[in-house]
């Protein structure tokens, strides 16, 4: 749970300082925001959590003073019932010949591959001071826990179906910037390790897949389920590490930007940043009811170099 910015009533810093004592409503200072520690927010007063990418914020942040979370609405059942009906979507699909093999195996190598991109934000928030997440039962495994209908299971689905790539996002993991113990520096790092993680992910499946089949081959690999299931597992990680470190908030490439703004700059960037989730949603639905998918020659591209990367 977050509290509001401090009015500028109650706000010690001195007008006209950085970063700006009074934000938009809706809004809060990012990672690149903060001055040194101890200067600001001032003590007592929380700060709100950063949004990461591929989500949008969430209330299951605990409350601020290390209490116990509070009790948490009955989710895990509604979570089965929409698990449940995208096999049954799914199934419906492939007897009607709607959705191929490779759109299956994309969709069940993106799901997995973003909820681990969310954990290690919270991961790394946790080794550098915010035990946010881990309070809040994030750190884990089960899919469950991150699932979230529209971002990783409908939308995934209409986008692979529909040709615009390969979208979505989990369940936020909640972060308190603020009890990070160099702010300004270590939000970007936490912002950073959702693609890192996805990069080294990458790497992984990629030697994987060379040294089990294509190590000793001279010409194109056998298209096995197998090998077809670590070369997108490996690709579809490049593609998100590359998709996240667009420089657009919530991605977390903006987290870059963010860093180096100039103080006179955040007025507007702070009341055009809640809104970048949609300005990239709706770029995708323009494009696609325009037939132009810029997306698709990019994607196209980076198959052809993940390819050769991996000897496929």
């Amino acid at each position: 749970m977050s509290a509001e910015p401090p009015s500028a009533s109650q706000d010690p810093t001195p007008l006209g300082s950085y970063p700006p004592p009074a934000y938009p409503p809706g809004s809060y200072p990012p990672p690149g925001s903060y001055p040194p520690p101890g200067s600001y927010p001032p003590p007592g007063q929380g700060a709100r959590g950063r949004q990461h990418a591929w989500h949008t914020p969430s209330g299951s942040q605990p409350p601020p003073g290390g209490g116990a979370p509070q009790a948490r609405r009955p989710g895990g059942q509604r979570s089965v019932m929409w698990l449940i009906v995208v096999v049954a979507i799914v199934a419906i699909l492939v007897r009607s010949h709607r959705i191929s093999s490779t759109q299956i195996i994309l969709f069940c190598v993106l799901i997995p591959s973003v909820i681990l991109h969310e954990i290690s934000h919270g991961a790394v928030a946790l080794a550098f001071g915010d035990d946010t997440a881990k309070r809040a039962g994030r750190l884990t495994l089960n899919p469950l826990r991150h699932v979230t209908p529209w971002g990783t299971i409908i939308v995934p689905i209409i986008t692979v179906i529909a040709g615009l790539g390969w979208f979505g996002w989990a369940k936020p993991v909640p972060v308190n910037v603020g009890r990070l113990r160099s702010p300004r520096n270590h939000g970007v790092l936490v912002a950073l390790a959702g693609p890192a993680t996805n990069l080294v992910l990458a790497a992984i499946f990629g030697v994987l897949f060379y040294v089990v089949f294509a190590a000793g081959h001279a010409g194109p690999v056998t298209a096995s389920l197998g090998a077809r299931i670590l070369f997108y597992a490996g690709f579809i990680n490049v593609w998100v590490a590359c998709f996240n470190l667009i420089p657009i908030p919530p991605l977390d490439g903006s987290a870059l930007i963010e860093r180096l703004l100039p103080a006179s700059w955040w007025p507007g960037y702070l009341r055009f940043r809640p809104y970048g989730m949609l300005v990239i949603i709706g770029a995708l639905v323009l494009m696609s009811f325009a037939q132009v998918n810029p997306l698709q020659s990019v994607v196209s591209h980076l198959v052809t170099w993940w390819a050769g990367v991996v000897h496929a």
